[in-house]
């Protein structure tokens, strides 16, 4: 078993594709053309998006709306990078949340986090260890 891919469900497929390639830089792997799913190159795990809609059909009675929560979700999504303050700076002018200001831990890595416009989580992180 491995992990193929993570599927967020969001109010605007394309809307969430646009800001995850101009605050990450990230690259469009596929946008089906009725606009309820998409995904991102992101190497060898897929990230998707899929509309609310779609995800109100998989799961009777609905599911939490990230976008519409007060709290972020009880998840992230962990993006590696070797400059964080350089990478939270632009997930910021890209119109995300700042949640927590990049930090030193303890055990050497710089952690931060932002909330997109969406309502997801993102950890921005250098490598564990580095």
């Amino acid at each position: 078993m491995k992990l193929a891919y993570t599927i967020l469900y969001v109010s605007d497929v394309p809307a969430s594709l646009g800001f995850f390639e101009a605050a990450f830089g990230m690259t469009r792997k596929f946008l089906h053309e009725s606009g309820t799913y998409g995904e991102l190159k992101t190497g060898e795990t897929t990230l998707s998006f899929a509309a609310h809609e779609l995800g109100d059909m998989n799961f009777p009675g609905g599911h939490v709306h990230a976008d519409t929560s007060a709290q972020p979700l009880g998840f992230e999504i962990g993006l590696v990078t070797d400059d964080v303050e350089k990478a939270h700076s632009r997930a910021l002018a890209a119109g995300a949340r700042e949640m927590a200001a990049p930090v030193r831990k303890p055990w050497g890595q710089t952690v931060s986090y932002v909330r997109c416009p969406d309502g997801l989580l993102v950890e921005l992180c250098t490598a564990v260890g580095g």
